[in-house]
């Protein structure tokens, strides 16, 4: 039962818990104290993340009496690996971590999958709790208990669906974000309002320079929207048996590429060229209209994000990774196609040429 921070005078996502978001960190360590998810807990951080915020939440924590101890890796999606997991794992047993202890996820969208997937294997699970400091993060990755890691066939490959027993929002840190990480986490906002809501798609149109300037009345609401489409989509379907799977409306290609970048294009950015590759090829399947396809195209651009696959990138090695990617079956790639804004289709029916166009 996921739990999210967000301010009392919001209405509350069903199935989450609402508390002072205006409190930011300080408030972790006083719910976990109460809550009394683990004995102890193992903080995983990377090293920007644990030299910018880990005092502050260590404190948090220690000031609620609760047992913490930091744990640090290298930041950056190359080390999303099995290698990251075992050394981490190795550290908490050298550190004397047992069945009743859990860990806090402190991070992005990396840090979450590998401490989602540690504690999912760590003596065969342990809970675990995320405390996002992006906005993909935020908005995506710590709510709805997807963790993995990369093997070099592919992005994610091997994880596990495990479900974070609470999810502690605070806008503040966007704050110190990069202006390429934001643009990221929205990539996968603007994911939201394609594949649920129109009136969502056209805030984000409206709203784009309160949102670029970190208007934070606008970006609670923005990431509030955000994690209501996903906690209801999850709810609905949390192994991606079927409704879950529109989530992935631009990942297909977007993963793709951003692994035939080595992982030097952010997830988001790669999730916006895939974006509007599915728009181009729901068109060619005639499932959506040239125009709406055009409206996608353009709110992306609004934002200024990559609509287009990078020319330097080997066109073979991301039709190598399509194949591989874990939405395929039975050697067939599956895509998430929007229909209209609002609504999509799954369909693996897009041939080869079709794919070869919109990567050209």
């Amino acid at each position: 039962d996921p739990k999210i921070l967000q301010r009392k005078s919001v209405q509350p996502i069903q199935g989450f818990f609402m508390a002072e978001l205006k409190v930011g960190l300080g408030l972790v360590g006083r719910d976990l104290s109460e809550k009394i998810v683990g004995n102890k807990y193992g903080v995983i951080a990377d090293h920007k993340v644990a030299r910018l915020y880990g005092d502050n939440l260590l404190k948090s924590l220690e000031q609620a009496g609760v047992e913490a101890t930091l744990f640090t890796f290298p930041q950056g999606e190359k080390n999303k690996t099995l290698q990251t997991v075992g050394t981490l794992a190795s550290q908490l047993a050298q550190a004397g971590f047992d069945r009743q202890d859990a860990l806090v996820a402190f991070g992005g969208g990396v840090t979450g999958d590998i401490t989602g997937f540690l504690a999912s294997s760590y003596m065969r699970g342990i809970p675990f709790v995320q405390v996002p400091t992006t906005l993909l993060a935020q908005v995506d990755s710590s709510v709805g208990g997807k963790t993995g890691v990369d093997i070099p066939e592919g992005k994610n490959l091997v994880g596990a669906f495990y479900q974070p027993k609470a999810v502690y929002i605070d806008i503040e840190l966007l704050k110190t974000l990069p202006g390429d990480e934001l643009l990221g986490g929205l990539g996968e906002v603007i994911k939201y309002g394609v594949i649920r809501d129109p009136e969502f798609f056209d805030f984000l149109q409206m709203k784009r320079s309160e949102i670029l300037a970190l208007d934070m009345q606008l970006l609670e609401k923005m990431i509030y929207r955000c994690c209501e489409i996903k906690a209801g989509v999850v709810a609905e379907d949390e192994r991606e048996g079927g409704v879950r799977k529109i989530l992935n409306y631009g990942h297909t290609i977007g993963h793709a590429v951003e692994a035939a970048s080595d992982f030097t294009l952010i997830h988001g950015l790669a999730v916006s060229i895939g974006m509007v590759a599915a728009a181009r090829l729901a068109v060619a399947n005639d499932l959506l209209t040239a125009d709406v396809s055009e409206k996608i195209y353009q709110l992306l651009k609004l934002y200024k994000m990559p609509v287009e696959v990078p020319d330097n990138l080997d066109r073979k090695r991301i039709k190598k990774y399509l194949l591989t990617d874990k939405k395929a079956v039975s050697g067939k790639v599956v895509f998430v196609l929007p229909v209209e804004i609002g609504d999509t289709r799954i369909v693996d029916t897009v041939t080869e040429e079709q794919i070869d166009k919109v990567l050209a």
